[in-house]
């Protein structure tokens, strides 16, 4: 149901993308730090609208689809605003690359995977890699405006290479994982994939 309260944490993901975006084109160092509180308020639902749908018992197929698209339409609208008003630059451009890359990937994979009724489990390495890369395009949407003590540009484009080495190797892991699957003729696919119950990873990293 689209009214329960995950499904509505994963809805405002989306909804506050066109601030964030509005927010990242003014000058000043104002707008930088409300564009850093929406974006961090969003990526805190990121955690708690799973963790209510499980407690809860209000997982549903919507919650799926919604989840993972939530995800990644604020990560590459950030990435992309950040690229665009020159707060992503030069040769960090390139692990900004890697990431949205990625993340077509990762999506291309689980509507294949989905269309079979296949999980793939979330692993601890894409959860860090999904925290490094929320921490490091915070401290780019602040960039400079941050104060002389906190080296904000420093700490956020190292922390996009970071990211993008583990977002490498989470790729290559999910993909494998996949690998069988997308090769398999649906002929010669084990018949316990056909009988594992319907549904995906809310979130692939």
């Amino acid at each position: 149901m689209l009214t329960n309260l995950p499904n509505l944490l994963t809805l405002s993901r989306i909804l506050v993308i066109p601030p964030i975006v509005a927010l990242l084109y003014v000058e000043g160092d104002m707008p930088r730090w409300i564009a850093l509180g929406l974006y961090a308020a969003a990526c805190v639902t990121d955690f708690f609208d799973g963790y209510i749908a499980r407690s809860m018992g209000q997982i549903s197929k919507l919650g799926r689809f919604l989840d993972p698209v939530a995800d990644k339409l604020l990560v590459a609208a950030v990435i992309f605003m950040l690229v665009a008003t020159d707060r992503i630059s030069g040769v960090v451009v390139l692990p900004a690359l890697v990431i949205l890359i990625r993340e077509i990937l990762v999506s291309g994979l689980r509507e294949h995977l989905a269309s079979l009724s296949v999980r793939v489990p979330v692993s601890r390495l894409a959860k860090w890699k999904t925290m490094i890369q929320m921490f490091s395009l915070g401290f780019l949407i602040v960039h400079d405006a941050s104060p002389a003590w906190i080296p904000s540009v420093w700490i956020g484009e190292i922390g996009v290479w970071v990211a993008a080495i583990l977002t490498l190797i989470t790729g290559y892991d999910y993909l494998r994982a996949g690998l069988g699957h997308l090769t398999a003729e649906p002929e010669t696919r084990p018949a316990a994939d056909k009988a594992k119950a319907a549904g995906t990873a809310r979130n692939l990293g």
